[in-house]
């Protein structure tokens, strides 16, 4: 090793085995041994400068640096300011400095043990192995992962080191795995956890010289996901997007994370990497065929600790071959409750079809077809039209080699749902103790052109519920039994059975609004359902979302 020793007070002396002085000297008692380290570290890049510090006592008088199996060592005075360490620089690095160190210090001719070892590895001096990650350096909280350091040359270890960390080395003596010859070492992680993420790095170094090291491979950056709940993904202007459009990427999540990450098309595999920037938005300019995919996003506090990811966002790019056509059976205008089918044909060879709704936030419909070859035709069929399905629709065609690049849209087709509509038949359903009432038995009352449980078309349709009668056999009789009266628009239908299940002659389930139960009905275990009057089905249609509507079935028993 090359190099000088000096600080501002004193000047270190090499000495090659030929010094005499008190060291040689038999000496009755022996001062405690000194502590050493190197600075910036015990790895030192080849060519680069190093630091060794010994600290001893405050009555040191020369301090002493060896090399393991070699007669050189240095020698320097201890300085006046800071007498209970010296400091040994040496301004360039060689292959021959690698090695293990100790030092010692003289006191009024009384030595001290030497240090404990301090091993100086000497890197880039081989050239670098490389570093990877199965199956992927981006792995869930929890997972584990595999770290592959591969060399070509045989006979060594490779050592695993991650930057910036507390963690130590790990080492692992190279084997051959048949793989080109090269040699190479697996090191497991795992169950992974956020203090896994970070910069690692491997090293190979010959079995005959340890500490004569191999440049660093490139770095491998860990990154672990699932350590905080998964933001959501959303697009402007919209799923849907005309090639040569701008397109805006979201990432919104409920903490205040400061990194976002965006993935393109992972499917179920981990990402390679995750690239993060500092805004949520992710800016795609004009979009182009290669935009069309399937993305989820990320968020965290720094490179290595993600959030989950985001559920998939598909982005579908339109105007990639010829468009469809677009027709409405049995026509463009369809009375509310009807059914109507959009009919899409293309003249190319497709076999998906996407079907949108102009201002809807909600993904296409698409439809999969058997035989692409053309013409072919998709057939959307909306149900029970309300006015919610007016609008206009455009259809697209697109292959599933390509699932993600559509045609150009259809001309626009202008669907429009007119009138009312048939109204839902109201039931009520009271169930209450007490006597039958004298002449309730059997059918009473003037009854609608209503269809059995299902809608109200008018008298040209009509259709009266075939309900048959139960006389009631002790009119008037006080019976702890149920007394059930069924309300049909009209009709009214009176039955006493020993039985707590609803018991008609015939099938019909209706819809029953429940009203809250009231205390005075609370004692006797009832609850009495209502059904407003004159409720529309669009009224209706938000009960049953609200929970607030349930369905009865009546049989005969």
């Amino acid at each position: 090793m090359r190099g000088s020793a000096t600080t501002l007070t004193f000047t270190a002396l090499l000495c090659l085995g030929m010094c005499w002085g008190p060291w040689d000297q038999g000496q009755p008692e022996v001062l405690p041994k000194p502590s050493i380290w190197a600075d910036p570290g015990t790895m030192v890049a080849q060519g680069s400068p190093v630091t060794i510090w010994c600290q001893g006592s405050l009555l040191a008088d020369v301090y002493r640096l060896h090399k393991e199996r070699s007669s050189v060592y240095w020698e320097a005075k201890a300085p006046q300011g800071s007498r209970n360490k010296a400091r040994f620089h040496f301004e360039y690095t060689s292959s021959s400095g690698a090695g293990q160190y100790q030092c010692a210090y003289q006191s009024r001719n009384r030595s001290s043990e030497r240090s404990d070892p301090l091993p100086l590895v000497v890197t880039g001096v081989y050239r670098a192995p490389s570093l990877s990650a199965q199956p992927s350096p981006v792995v869930a909280a929890g997972g584990r992962v595999s770290l592959t350091c591969s060399s070509q040359y045989a006979a060594g270890t490779l050592h695993l080191l991650k930057e910036g960390g507390t963690d130590p080395l790990r080492h692992k003596a190279s084997k051959n795995y048949g793989n080109q010859g090269q040699e190479q070492a697996v090191f497991p992680v795992g169950p992974v956890t956020t203090s896994h993420g970070g910069t690692y790095r491997c090293y190979d170094a010959p079995s005959t010289q340890p500490y004569l090291w191999s440049r660093p491979s490139e770095p491998l950056h860990l990154q672990v996901t699932g350590l905080s709940r998964a933001p959501s993904l959303s697009s402007q202007p919209g799923l849907l997007v005309l090639a040569g459009d701008n397109l805006t990427l979201q990432c919104r999540s409920e903490a205040s994370f400061g990194s976002f990450a965006l993935t393109k098309d992972e499917g179920l595999s981990p990402p390679l990497r995750l690239e993060g920037q500092q805004s949520p938005d992710f800016l795609l300019g004009r979009v182009s065929r290669a935009h069309g995919g399937q993305y989820r996003c990320y968020s965290g506090h720094n490179s290595y600790a993600w959030s989950a990811p985001s559920a998939p966002l598909d982005i579908l790019i339109a105007g990639m071959h010829r468009k469809p056509s677009l027709s409405a059976r049995p026509g463009a205008s369809v009375p509310q409750g009807e059914n109507v089918t959009l009919q899409c044909r293309s003249e190319v060879r497709s076999d998906t079809f996407h079907l949108s709704k102009e201002g809807s936030l909600t993904a296409p419909q698409h439809l999969r077809l058997q035989d692409p070859a053309p013409p072919v035709q998709a057939n959307f069929t909306l149900r029970a039209v309300t006015s919610a399905h007016s609008g206009t629709y455009r259809c697209y065609s697109s292959h599933s080699t390509a699932p993600h690049l559509l045609s150009i849209p259809s001309d626009p087709l202008e669907l429009q749902v007119s009138g009312e509509g048939p109204a839902l038949v109201l039931c009520v359903l009271r169930v209450r103790p007490g006597p039958c009432s004298q002449g309730s038995s059997g059918l009473s009352g003037s009854g609608g052109s209503q269809k059995v449980g299902i809608n109200s078309e008018g008298a040209e349709k009509s259709q009266r519920p075939p309900f048959l009668a139960h006389p009631c056999p002790h009119p008037g009789r006080p019976d702890p039994l149920l007394m059930m009266e069924l309300s049909y628009t009209g009709l009214r239908v009176n039955q006493q059975d020993s039985r707590p299940e609803p018991s008609v002659p015939t099938l019909l389930w209706s819809p029953v609004f429940m009203a809250p139960r009231p205390e005075s009905s609370t004692r006797e275990g009832l609850t009495e359902p209502v059904a407003p009057k004159g409720a529309s089905g669009q009224a209706l249609a938000q009960l049953v979302s609200r929970g607030t509507v349930g369905l009865l079935g009546m049989r005969h028993g």
